[in-house]
């Protein structure tokens, strides 16, 4: 079986627990140090054989796989493998060389930077949407038009950019682009390793990004927030309102208890 587990954002102890078993009763691991903390290699058996995926290629990891066909794999992948984990091309030789595999989720760094920020990334009246996405940079020949950052700057949601902060002015240029609902004073925040020892997050804004990033100096494992939400100013959500009613409790007005007189 060749796991392709998510390590996480960083701490060792934001793993799943299934994520955690898998490393423990892996004969092989391949994971990128690069992106994965060596902690969480805590987790894996003492005499499971270690690969660095640093500097391998797909052809290098898919041999990995080849050599051992009867053995128990993990593929540590940063995050939830299931954004930027480049992991379709590895179930596709799965299914090619019927090959048995799953995907066990992980902690996205989208959620650890949002809980080191301390906001909610969706705000009743302000947001109810949140777009991960990333600038085209070298590999701007995956990255489809309709979906630039701009794009969706028009439609003013929470923004998620990954893989961006080598590009701070283009980056900055591309949210604040003619029919862009944000402006210079929409919060932002960039977020530096999140749920790492050596974390780093910095409040904004869209108007001051680039110099934030070059300040920072971090160009990999770092996330940048945008957009009103991240004010943290909210109107009351319905979901826990007394006048909203819903399958499970009745409407109630001041006074009452449950839609009947106090």
């Amino acid at each position: 079986m060749i796991s392709f587990v998510g390590a996480g954002p960083g701490a060792p102890d934001l793993i799943t627990l299934r994520g955690r078993d898998r490393l423990a009763a892996a004969d092989v691991v391949i994971w990128a140090s690069s992106l994965v903390p060596e902690a969480l290699l805590g987790h894996a058996a003492p005499d499971a054989v270690v690969h660095d995926s640093k500097s391998m290629t797909l052809e290098d990891v898919l041999a990995v796989y080849a050599a051992h066909p009867d053995a128990a794999i993990v593929r540590l992948h940063s995050g939830d493998p299931s954004i930027y984990g480049a992991i379709q091309e590895q179930i596709d030789w799965c299914v090619a060389h019927e090959r048995d595999f799953e995907i066990v989720p992980g902690v996205s760094s989208l959620g650890a930077a949002a809980a080191a920020l301390g906001r909610e990334l969706t705000i009743p009246g302000v947001a109810q949407s949140v777009v991960v996405t990333r600038l085209a940079g070298r590999t701007a020949a995956s990255m489809p038009e309709r979906e630039s950052v701009p794009a969706f700057s028009a439609i003013g949601p929470t923004m998620a950019v990954f893989l961006s902060a080598a590009l701070p002015a283009q980056l900055q240029a591309a949210l604040l682009e003619v029919g862009s609902a944000y402006h210079a004073d929409t919060p932002a925040a960039v977020v530096v390793r999140a749920s790492w020892p050596d974390e780093q997050v910095v409040p904004t804004s869209v108007g001051r990004l680039a110099e934030t990033l070059d300040r920072l100096g971090a160009r990999t494992t770092v996330l940048v927030l945008v957009g009103p939400a991240l004010e943290g100013m909210a109107a009351r959500s319905h979901l826990y309102s007394p006048g909203f009613a819903h399958k499970f409790r009745r409407r109630s007005v001041p006074g009452t208890t449950a839609g009947r007189p106090a």
